[in-house]
């Protein structure tokens, strides 16, 4: 796992409405703080690491205070998550402090730190020798990533496919008012995604970067349905930028799949399952797990861990998006990112037991399958 590292400082806010009652110079009584790590890095590693898959974390720290509190909270989880971190001279460790009030969406102070310096050279030969699977994670909030249309990001993900890893990537949402917001997101998906394995971004984002404008809610079976038409159209436009697989994460609504043919899965490497046949030209629609929300901090992340967890363990993927689901709500019964993940074990067995699941209201060319809350599409190959 490599890419945005950070440490996360996160209050419990008392109730919806705290943010809404700040006033300059009014105190406001909130609860402890969690302190953590955070970044796609952390949160997705660590994720994986609770499921039971070898993990190695790949960011860059400050050789500040924060930067050792990272290292010491990493090597807690795991002696052998943090051999890839490195440690800048004279550079200061990101950090968050993230705002998740119950029952809403999560937001952030964010300082960037360390990882707007991180480049291709920070990974070892050694570090992609190791593994099947390399998942990079949030360019938009990494300088080097986004700066000249994405050069550096496309050496990277170029690096690790001809290392013989299956390369996946994860977005975060670019500032619109920092330069992340300015650079020109298309053009660095265009040279990037060649090199993308599995694409694990949420629509949000996506269609930020794209120009293409948000679905319009007319009420919850409207929204729905206006949804699965913008999942469409991205998950054509991105496999036609080179995606193999694309997994786009839609908060609430859950997660839509969408596969390329069997010429392009052929390519994706070792991280992918055998069956290559059930697999290609898929499309799906998989609804989250009714849940206790804690903290939404990292859902997005352990959603993403979870869907490449179902690929490593060679699940179709009807069974792999509903383990991306069963592991992002698993996430948010925590305040931080990943102690809500006991081990798949616990989470396969809420599932097989019937843990409950939102209904989707989809519209008359979607039916559901053979694994309940998960839906198939028009395009999908084997709908017949």
């Amino acid at each position: 796992m490599a890419g945005h590292f950070c440490i996360d400082i996160i209050p419990v806010l008392p109730a919806a409405d705290t943010i809404e009652r700040l006033r300059p110079g009014k105190l406001l009584e909130v609860g402890p703080a969690a302190f953590a790590t955070g970044g796609c890095v952390a949160n997705a590693g660590q994720a994986m690491a609770r499921l039971g898959v070898a993990t190695r974390l790949l960011g860059k720290v400050g050789d500040d205070a924060l930067g050792q509190v990272g290292r010491d909270l990493v090597t807690r989880a795991g002696a052998d998550l943090a051999r890839g971190l490195v440690v800048a001279p004279g550079e200061h460790t990101s950090y968050s402090i993230t705002l998740s009030p119950p029952g809403r969406d999560r937001m952030f102070l964010h300082f960037p730190g360390a990882n707007d310096t991180f480049s291709c050279d920070d990974i070892s030969d050694e570090a992609l020798a190791e593994g099947r699977v390399f998942l990079f994670g949030y360019p938009p909030l990494m300088r080097r990533m986004y700066q000249d249309d994405g050069v550096e990001l496309a050496r990277l993900l170029r690096r690790a496919k001809e290392a013989g890893l299956t390369t996946a990537l994860d977005m975060a949402f670019p500032d619109p008012d920092a330069d992340a917001g300015r650079a020109n997101w298309r053009r660095i998906l265009e040279r990037a995604l060649p090199y993308v394995d599995v694409f694990v971004p949420s629509l949000e984002e996506t269609l930020v970067m794209l120009g293409m404008p948000m679905p319009e809610s007319a009420g919850e079976g409207a929204a729905t349905a206006a949804t699965a038409e913008h999942l469409e159209r991205v998950g054509s436009h991105l496999i036609e930028l080179g995606a193999a697989i694309v997994g786009l994460k839609a908060g609430e609504q859950g997660l839509y799949l969408q596969t390329a043919g069997s010429r392009r899965l052929a390519q994706t490497g070792p991280g992918v399952p055998r069956d290559i046949e059930a697999w290609a030209d898929r499309q799906l629609w998989s609804s989250i797990f009714e849940t206790t929300v804690l903290g939404t901090v990292g859902a997005g992340d352990a959603t993403a861990a979870g869907f490449l967890f179902g690929l490593l363990r060679n699940m179709g993927p009807e069974l792999a998006v509903t383990a991306a689901c069963g592991v992002g709500a698993a996430s948010v019964e925590a305040a931080d990112a990943t102690s809500g993940i006991t081990g798949w074990e616990t989470i396969w067995r809420r599932i097989s037991a019937g843990w409950p699941r939102r209904d989707l209201l989809l519209g008359p060319q979607w039916r559901t399958s053979t694994v309940p809350g998960v839906w198939v599409g028009p395009l999908d190959v084997m709908r017949g």
